[in-house]
């Protein structure tokens, strides 16, 4: 009798053990999620609610497993807000320590597009990251912060440099800023810096020109053009004349610019004031740099194109004219041609 009852006991602490083991290889090494999740902590968000998400995009296998890793690391009390990828590899164990320590996958930040009003780039950036607009926008008028950078917030535009970026969602602006001093220090060579000194330019007013580019045309292929136009118009002290910096004037927000526009009394007018204008009229783009650095003067600098206006094709593209009246007759070509298009 003591013999079968010895037996039964030492079955049970078998099965117990039996039970014990697989519960710790299930939480410990097992796979436990059949899809790859993207997860996004919210401050505030509770670890029920995380377990909720984790168990529904990543088509949890065990739900118990992922219940008691959540309880046994205390997920409730060290959740860490952040992104994070749940993979068809991971145990449940790991998930909860990645939560707990903040081991982020890092987002993907594009800054693409018009960039040039302020608001806009905070909304866009605001878009992609925790951060709120209203605390990217104080950063880009933040002059102690750009200080540190060399930069002010007349010159921000500069300093921006459009591309993607890997990123921790929970960037601040100064991660996001960081990111932008390194990628303008590795654009800007000691070949790059040469080249605008040829040009009796420096890095800051490449890119003030560069704005100016990059606002006349999104055609990549004509920027060198343009830019030698405004080049040129510079070394024989002719005023640029450039109707995005009047229309930076009024924040964009003209329709069409009037000759009564060209009279509004700002230093970025460069209808009335001669040379550059004190800042970037947006942030200017890579291919908008490079046309500055490498322009296409139409000619020998300062005797090649001097105008250029929309071509009559409607193409979007630009004709180009080293004299007033060659000009002249471009522009009433293109001005038929928009009043037969309109007529029909």
């Amino acid at each position: 009798m003591k013999k079968a009852t010895y037996s039964l006991l030492a079955l049970a602490v078998l099965a117990i053990a039996g039970v014990l083991g697989y519960s710790w290889l299930r939480d410990n090494k097992l796979p436990n999620f059949r899809k790859t999740a993207e997860i996004y902590v919210y401050p505030g968000t509770t670890a029920e609610e995380v377990l909720a998400q984790i168990a529904e995009k990543a088509q949890v296998v065990s739900l118990k497993s992922l219940e008691r890793c959540f309880k046994a690391k205390q997920v409730e009390q060290y959740l860490t807000p952040g992104h994070y990828t749940v993979s068809p590899g991971n145990p449940s164990v790991y998930v909860a320590r990645m939560l707990n320590n903040g081991w982020q996958t890092p987002v993907r930040l594009s800054l693409t597009g018009n960039l040039r009003i302020k608001s806009n780039i905070a909304a866009k950036i605001a878009s992609q990251l925790l951060i709120d607009s209203a605390t990217v926008h104080q950063a880009l008028n933040d002059d102690k912060l750009l200080a540190s950078y060399g930069f002010t917030p007349r010159n921000v535009f500069s300093l921006l440099m459009p591309d993607t970026y890997d990123i921790y969602w929970t960037a601040s602006m100064v991660d996001v800023l960081d990111k932008q001093k390194a990628a303008w220090d590795a654009y800007w060579t000691a070949e790059r810096y040469a080249k605008a000194k040829a040009l009796r330019l420096t890095s800051q007013e490449a890119s003030v020109l560069a704005s100016i580019v990059k606002a006349e045309s999104n055609n990549e292929a004509e920027m060198p053009k343009i830019a030698g136009v405004y080049l040129n118009r510079l070394k024989i002290g002719m005023p640029l004349q450039a109707d995005p910096t009047v229309a930076f004037c009024y924040d964009y927000k003209l329709s069409r610019i009037l000759n009564k526009h060209l009279e509004v009394d700002s230093a970025y007018n460069t209808y009335k004031h001669a040379g550059l204008p004190p800042g970037p009229i947006c942030v200017p783009t890579r291919a908008a740099l490079e046309a500055v650095l490498n322009p296409d003067f139409g000619g020998t600098w300062g005797a090649g194109n001097l105008y250029f206006c929309a071509n009559a094709d409607f193409s979007g593209t630009h004709v180009f004219a080293r004299t007033l009246a060659e000009h002249n007759r471009n522009a009433q070509a293109f001005r038929a041609a928009l009043d037969r298009r309109n007529r029909k």
